[in-house]
């Protein structure tokens, strides 16, 4: 599957510039969303993390959610999307 995610994220989250530094370094395409930005993005987050405004939140094509993953997780994930 060629299609990216999208990381929810705030600009003061340590846990979301660790995975992204993470990402980029493995040449991992992704999408950021500030939820601080983007106000609509706040329900999504809260929906994946029952009403939680927890991040960082990543949103898969399959709609599927995952919460603070580890870089491991991630690779899994997007292996069986493939």
């Amino acid at each position: 599957m060629s299609e990216t995610f999208t990381m929810y994220t705030t600009p003061w989250c340590g846990y979301c510039h660790r995975l992204k530094s993470q990402l980029d370094r493995e040449g991992i395409p992704f999408e950021i969303v500030d939820i601080e930005q983007v106000p609509e993005a706040v329900a999504i987050v809260e929906q994946a993390n029952n009403g939680n405004q927890t991040v960082p939140t990543l949103v898969y094509p399959d709609g599927s959610a995952q919460t603070n993953p580890s870089l491991a997780q991630v690779k899994e994930k997007l292996a069986a999307l493939a």
